[in-house]
């Protein structure tokens, strides 16, 4: 039987060439204006996924 793909945790990652995983900057929604020019600059951003969560997050995506 087929292992099904989360598509919750599907949607919140990509998946590099290289195999590495992206996710998006969280707090981005609202209550910026009291944030720094610098933070504001790098919630912009994509973030690397931690190695500690990257086992875990390949469960969830078993053909990917």
């Amino acid at each position: 039987m087929k292992l099904k793909t989360n598509q919750a945790i599907y949607k919140r990652i990509k998946i590099t060439k290289r195999g590495k995983f992206k996710i998006r900057t969280g707090g981005q929604d609202h209550f910026n204006a009291k944030e720094s020019g610098k933070v504001g600059r790098n919630k912009r951003r994509d973030k690397n996924l931690s190695q500690a969560n990257v086992r875990n997050i390949k469960r969830f995506l078993p053909y990917n």
